[in-house]
């Protein structure tokens, strides 16, 4: 996909605000239905959390019933969800997905595999919420477009009948997809399930942009600032579709209702310094410009850029210490983790490129990808083995 406008363009996939202070009617002014034909898929939310016969089939099983009894409720339910033996999910940022979807697939992005979650939890009769966790942004970039997604986990309350095991509504089991370590140190604010469907719109907006699919990415933004009116990242999205379609006086409303919101928002500042270029506007995106390295001087990715300039022109020691930088601000990033490798291996140091590719294949959440950096480990450790030379 060929990118419309200079400069960064963000899509922040997942909200991070809190949903008690949201606006509960719909910009209407912002929306323009008549400016897009209709979309070619369904779009909405009402199938999200709902079980396919195969999942009730799954949770009548002897096995699960087996794993309730043994572990309880909770515990048994997540085993057998997330065991090595059973399911077999895998991690897969690229799509996110619906609860029926999810299982059938085996695999999802944290989100997807929050409402499968909730979904096996709902059925069993057990207390759902949903939690943003407070972590650093986590950017990614696809064909010119930079996304940040930020993070959510789940907490499973006892179900009533459980009080052979202490029954405490007050008691949750936390179900999260980063180290629990980790995971325990970050703050937390509630959400409601409202902002969940929010995050699953928004999420198929981004992904069918990504797409080069306009006309889809617009209905789903729509649904998504329509789920939870007033909030800054869906209207981020939304806008962004809008500059991309050519609606710049509806890009910039979106944008200014956005900043209304949240006036620091660097995804919506972002992008809204091209619009202005766009709109023949040079001071104005200039003094933006300064007002966002003033909240951010350095920006995701600019050590990786200049990583990639040194390596095209040979300076490979340059190369490393600048994807090292990168490493460092995004230590999960697997592409940051791929380059540094490589820049290690044009300085013959196999061990330090085998440790960061290895790395790479395990942090990748996109399976194409993870697929390349395989074939590039195998072929280090084939080098290791036989003395083969690489070409």
């Amino acid at each position: 996909m060929k990118r419309l406008v200079t400069g960064l363009l963000s899509l922040s996939l997942l909200l991070g605000g809190c949903a008690s202070t949201v606006p509960s009617s719909p910009p209407t002014a912002l929306f323009a239905d008549e400016r897009f034909a209709p979309p070619s898929e369904a779009v909405g939310a009402k199938e999200l959390f709902t079980l396919s016969p195969a999942m009730r089939d799954y949770l009548h099983s002897a096995a699960f019933t087996q794993r309730l009894r043994a572990k309880g409720m909770r515990h048994g339910l997540v085993d057998a969800l997330y065991s090595k033996t059973d399911l077999k999910l895998e991690y897969e940022s690229r799509i996110t997905r619906t609860a029926s979807e999810t299982y059938q697939a085996r695999k999802g992005n944290c989100l997807s595999l929050v409402v499968m979650t909730a979904a096996f939890a709902k059925e069993l009769g057990m207390p759902v919420r949903f939690r943003s966790v407070e972590v650093a942004d986590s950017w990614s970039r696809t064909d010119g477009i930079y996304l940040s997604s930020a993070h959510i986990n789940i907490s499973l309350g006892q179900h009533a009948s459980d009080v052979l095991r202490g029954y405490d509504p007050e008691r949750v089991l936390v179900v999260d997809f980063i180290p629990r370590d980790e995971a325990a140190s970050l703050r937390t604010r509630e959400l409601e399930e409202e902002d969940v469907v929010a995050l699953y719109l928004n999420n198929r907006a981004a992904e069918a942009l990504i797409q080069g699919r306009i006309i889809d990415a617009y209905w789903w933004a729509r649904a998504a600032v329509a789920a939870r009116p007033g909030t800054a990242t869906t209207l981020n999205t939304l806008a962004v579709i809008y500059h991309r379609h050519g609606e710049l006086a509806l890009a910039e409303r979106a944008f200014q209702a956005a900043l209304a919101r949240e006036p620091e928002n660097l995804s919506v500042l972002r992008n809204l310094e091209p619009l202005l270029l766009t709109l023949g506007r040079p001071q104005e995106a200039q003094a933006l410009a300064k007002r966002i390295a003033s909240i951010e001087p350095t920006p995701p990715y600019h050590y990786f850029d200049q990583g990639m300039v040194a390596l095209k022109a040979g300076d490979f020691d340059a190369a490393v210490a600048l994807f090292a930088r990168e490493v460092k601000r995004a230590p999960y990033n697997d592409e940051f983790r791929f380059w540094l490798g490589i820049a290690h291996l044009k300085l013959g140091r196999l061990g330090d490129a085998r440790e960061h590719i290895a790395l790479a294949v395990d942090h990748s959440t996109r399976g194409e990808m993870r697929e390349v950096y395989s074939a590039k480990l195998a072929q280090l450790r084939k080098v290791a083995t036989t003395g083969t030379r690489l070409r």
